[in-house]
């Protein structure tokens, strides 16, 4: 039987009804995913980079994340979120300090697909124009403040020596001549230095907590009194003397005692002023204390004064100027304080450091004003660190030195070019120009291939600072190893020889005090090592 004729009309009509209803009324299609890519695509296949540096973007849609590959060691990468095959990456490119454009290939690979690549070119630095290799010698005072200061050496390590760490106890914070090595300055100790054959001697000083509170900043007597009498000694020897502040300033470390914090100065008018008031305290009470001093001894602001990144720090980077206009301004505060003071402050000469001391940053520098027109540049060198301060990883320095045995920068023709810049910019203009330190860590006698780089270093570079009217100051920590920050030459407290540094004295004296015609810059370069 049929089941149909059981449904009523009205029913069946319902059902007709909501059939054809359903029909009318198509269902929403679900949502599929992009299907995924055969192939690598990028937002970029090349980039062109300014020579101080720039942070790019780079998207990649691939089948599968994305890795890279070939990058070198002046970009950075940042890593971003892969989604729908898509991802954002970021690539931090740093300074090019070389005098060559540099480029790089980077690998772009993802499973699923072949591997593609983009190029990041960066510009070099400007090389600065060769200068002249013999200068003329003007009749200018900074010529003669060349021949006057001559060879000079650092008693380091010595009264800017402080007890710091965990072995410091009640002691943090407070310099010792014999916190950093046994020895006691002696009238004998600078006599040695003279017998030598230096011609003045650089005596580096920490102050720290040996300053009293605000606001007098009051500097200890007994501390004072030991630095005037050591200053003396130096200056009964026959040698001219540098003083300063010297470990006082702050490399990004909270320790509350180390107050030149040029870092947050920057940042922070109010502690700026705190430390410019500071400034002028402690140097109203050392001019005061060595007013009597004639013309012999020289005053120096500052050591090398950076926020713990000597100049790499990112935030230093981005913006220079900001730290290095702080220095100017406390530059100007030493300038003023001392010349207040009058007598001979009045019209001795003074020194000013650029950033971290390095010559590089003489273009943010700003000679302070000086009524009595003698105020000198001070700058620091040790290029390149990797060989001269560094863990003898190299042997090798100089023209005549074997790839591989020597770092990739810093020859004979970066001397050239550093001093002669100084020259041009400085002792030309009658600005007189000193590098307070330059050094290299000892060698080994025994490996004669790297003492007779490590000698022809030395002699360079004197020769070289001479020519140019640079007079330069030895560093000595009284370190008596070899190895990194070895620098032991004089002992501290006897005024002899240190091991085989007598034979490098020689050199540096030799390099400094001959005055043969044919003894020139080229003569020395000519006799570099050869192996």
């Amino acid at each position: 039987m049929n089941r149909i004729s059981h449904i009523t009309l009205p029913v069946l009509a319902a059902a007709v009804s909501i059939l054809f209803s359903c029909g009318k009324e198509k269902p929403e299609p679900t949502p599929q995913p992009n299907p995924a890519p055969t192939s690598i695509t990028l937002s970029a296949s090349s980039f062109q980079v300014n020579q101080p540096g720039e942070k790019l973007s780079l998207t990649i849609k691939a089948p599968s994340r994305p890795t890279l590959s070939g990058l070198p060691s002046w970009i950075t990468y940042s890593d971003g979120t892969y989604s729908s095959y898509s991802i954002t990456v970021g690539l931090t490119v740093a300074a090019n300090e070389t005098y060559e454009q540099r480029s790089a290939t980077v690998s772009v690979v993802s499973t699923g697909a072949s591997s593609v690549s983009f190029t990041v070119t960066q510009a070099a630095a400007e090389k600065p124009v060769d200068p002249d290799p013999d200068p003329e010698q003007a009749d200018n005072e900074a010529w003669k403040m060349a021949k006057t200061l001559g060879l000079g050496w650092n008693m380091g390590n010595h009264f800017d020596a402080f007890y710091n760490g965990s072995w410091a106890g009640e002691k943090e914070g407070y310099p010792d001549e014999t916190a950093w090595q046994p020895n006691k300055a002696t009238q004998t100790t600078f006599n040695g230095v003279k017998e030598a054959g230096f011609t003045s001697v650089r005596i580096p000083i920490s102050w720290l907590k040996m300053i009293g509170p605000a606001p007098s900043y009051t500097i200890d007597k007994a501390w004072m009194d030991r630095v005037y009498e050591a200053a003396g000694m130096a200056h009964a020897a026959g040698l001219n003397v540098i003083i300063n502040t010297h470990h006082d300033e702050n490399h990004g470390v909270s320790n509350g005692y180390q107050w030149l914090d040029i870092k947050n100065a920057s940042k922070d008018k109010a502690l700026n002023e705190s430390i410019k008031a500071e400034i002028k305290a402690v140097w109203t009470q050392i001019a005061e204390r060595f007013a009597d001093c004639g013309d012999w001894l020289i005053m120096e602001s500052f050591n090398e004064l950076n926020d713990g990144g000597w100049g790499w720090s990112e935030e230093f980077r981005a913006n220079p100027a900001a730290q290095c206009d702080i220095l100017n301004e406390w530059n100007q505060i030493f300038v003023d304080a001392v010349r207040a003071t009058g007598g001979e402050n009045a019209t001795r000469w003074l020194g000013v450091p650029t950033y971290a001391a390095n010559p590089e940053y003489t273009k943010y520098h700003k000679m302070p004003t000086d009524k009595a027109g003698k105020t000198m540049l001070a700058v620091h060198f040790y290029d390149p660190s990797s060989y001269t301060i560094g863990d003898e990883q190299y042997s090798d320095w100089g023209h005549t030195g074997a790839k591989g045995k020597k770092a990739d920068y810093g020859d004979e023709d970066h001397v050239q070019q550093v001093f002669g810049a100084l020259n041009k910019e400085y002792v030309s203009k009658n600005i007189p120009c000193y590098l307070g330190e330059f050094g290299c860590s000892m060698r080994a006698k025994s490996d004669t291939r790297a003492w007779r780089f490590y000698l022809y270093y030395m002699e360079y570079v004197v020769k070289a600072a001479k020519t140019y009217g640079l007079p330069c100051f030895l560093w000595d920590n009284g370190a008596t190893d070899t190895g990194k920050e070895q620098h032991g030459y004089i002992n501290h407290g006897t005024g002899g020889y240190i091991g085989n540094s007598k034979e490098v004295v020689n050199v540096l004296k030799k390099a400094w005090f001959t005055e043969s015609d044919g003894y020139t810059l080229q003569y020395v370069y000519d006799s570099a090592p050869k192996f």
